[in-house]
């Protein structure tokens, strides 16, 4: 079939072709560039202007017997995985 076509218009749509591939991919690398550096500024302005919260380190209360007092809620929980254990055992 493209034996059929004259030469010249085959050139002229091998160029087209080339033309087209050119422009597509300088568009492509200039979105791309174009992201890199919004990324890279965008970084620097939440480091400079929104910097990270140093966490605050809270320090438990040491029991009578020296050793950490235990949370309420934790040794609720472990009592009903133990009650549920021995249920289940029954």
């Amino acid at each position: 079939m493209l034996h059929q076509l004259p030469k010249e218009l085959l050139v002229e749509q091998v160029n087209n072709g080339l033309i087209l591939l050119l422009l597509g991919m300088g568009v492509v690398f200039l979105f791309l560039t174009l992201l890199v550096f919004t990324t890279k500024f965008l970084s620097f302005f939440v480091r400079k202007y929104l910097p990270e919260k140093v966490p605050t380190i809270t320090k438990r209360p040491v029991s009578a017997s020296g050793s950490p007092a235990v949370e309420t809620v934790g040794s609720e929980i472990a009592a009903a995985i133990a009650a549920a254990v021995a249920q289940s055992k029954r």
